[in-house]
């Protein structure tokens, strides 16, 4: 049987240093890159196409087991049923780092947002993985749902599925396995199996990437910057029609028609944030412009980034990466 490094669950090799899965010993449990990742913290980044990752999530609709959705909080998908078209199996819907989230927003509103909007799955739970916030909760609904001992975890790059994982081998497991994390995308390369105990075995999946998320086209100290590690201080702008607000060199919103606005912040609270007189700065008009008109209560999503909470009615032009995707939802908070 060929062995797999237990940080990424890629098929070790010895024989190409420029191929995934390369170790200098087929003794060695984890391969180079996750060795380097783990006790240098040096990423190595590995392409693969959602085709491959969508052919295992098809291989794991066929096994009719129940299935963990995690989703980062800060950057939820503009529609969550996509997982449905895929995965026909019992789905519990994750909402991770509930942390960096304000402590003064209830649990009980987070989870009906979802629940009113998402039906369809057996449960949605919000959870910390970092901060061991809910996590016993979760394996009791976990036990509750299971078809077999087998429980898959699926999810998008940089969610914390590997963080999970990790949190629960720790709780209720005496393995020793520990898998590779990074706040950069592609980390897991394959399933791996973990045996937590007699009755459950999770089995990680790798990342679906997304294409359209900033994570993708920024280096690593500004993605570093981007990913909160503790609680976010949102940061409110009254504007008026002809003023702006700029996110680092990133992003820029102006607003362009309507009364005075509310614009409430939730992202890191590491990146730089100006408000502006919009006629008297071009910054970042080279940038591809989206124009929304706003209705009352809408979030405007960033995707990889977070989200930005206004109020009222009104027109914004939006300047970003045409790479990157934003959106309108209902205000989550």
């Amino acid at each position: 049987m060929n062995k797999k490094c237990l940080g990424c669950g890629v098929e070790l090799q010895d024989e190409n240093i420029t191929k995934e899965g390369y170790t200098t010993s087929m003794e060695n449990d984890i391969c180079k890159r996750c060795f380097r990742l783990k006790n240098y913290g040096e990423y190595q980044t590995v392409t693969k196409s959602n085709e491959e990752y969508e052919k295992i999530l098809k291989e794991i609709a066929k096994m009719k087991e129940l299935v963990i959705y995690v989703v980062d909080i800060l950057n939820i998908e503009d529609d969550l049923n996509e997982i449905k078209k895929i995965l026909p199996n019992n789905l519990i819907l994750v909402i991770n780092k509930r942390d960096v989230i304000p402590r003064s927003v209830k649990d009980e509103k987070i989870v009906h947002y979802f629940k009113e909007r998402y039906p369809d799955f057996n449960d949605i739970i919000i959870i910390s993985s970092n901060k061991n916030y809910n996590i016993d909760y979760l394996l009791k609904r976990i036990k509750f749902y299971q078809t077999s001992k087998n429980v898959y975890v699926v999810g998008h790059t940089n969610a914390g599925k590997s963080t999970l994982i990790n949190k629960l081998i720790k709780n209720y497991s005496d393995k020793t396995q520990e898998l590779t994390i990074s706040p950069l995308p592609s980390t897991t390369l394959n399933t791996i199996t973990i045996e937590i105990n007699d009755h459950l075995t999770l089995i990680d999946t790798p990342g679906l990437v997304d294409g359209d998320s900033l994570t993708n086209y920024i280096d690593d100290k500004m993605l570093r910057k981007l990913n909160p590690q503790k609680e976010i201080k949102p940061k409110t702008y009254q504007l008026k029609k002809g003023q702006s607000i700029i996110i680092e060199d990133l992003f820029r919103l102006d607003y362009i028609e309507g009364e005075r606005n509310s614009f409430t912040l939730y992202l890191s609270n590491h990146l730089k944030v100006k408000r502006i007189i919009t006629a008297r700065h071009n910054d970042l008009h080279n940038l591809y412009k989206t124009s929304y008109d706003l209705q009352f209560n809408k979030d405007l999503v960033i995707k990889g980034m977070g989200f930005i909470k206004i109020t009222n009615r009104g027109k914004i032009d939006v300047y970003m990466d045409q790479k990157v995707k934003t959106f309108l939802r209902d205000n989550l908070i």
